[in-house]
């Protein structure tokens, strides 16, 4: 019986393996969105939009925060 149980659980506990890499299967939106994006960049070809919108996207980032920066500098001279 306990032969029989034991082979049953090899079988049985296995878990399905799920593809990794570009194929596996998101949960997050955000991640889902990216994967998007840069699947449609590699179906259009290297047309260099995608990238410039997120350099110029992280540039606006880095200038709000340089901003902030600069106004709790001005509040605590004060």
């Amino acid at each position: 019986m306990k032969v029989i149980i034991s082979f049953i659980k090899k079988f049985i506990s296995k878990e399905i393996v799920k593809p990794v890499g570009r194929w596996r299967i998101e949960n997050c939106n955000t991640q889902l969105n990216k994967k998007i994006d840069l699947s449609n960049e590699d179906h259009c070809g290297p047309c260099g939009q995608y990238a410039l919108e997120k350099i110029e996207l992280k540039n606006v980032k880095k200038d709000i925060i340089i901003y902030s920066n600069k106004e709790r500098k001005g509040m605590s001279d004060n």
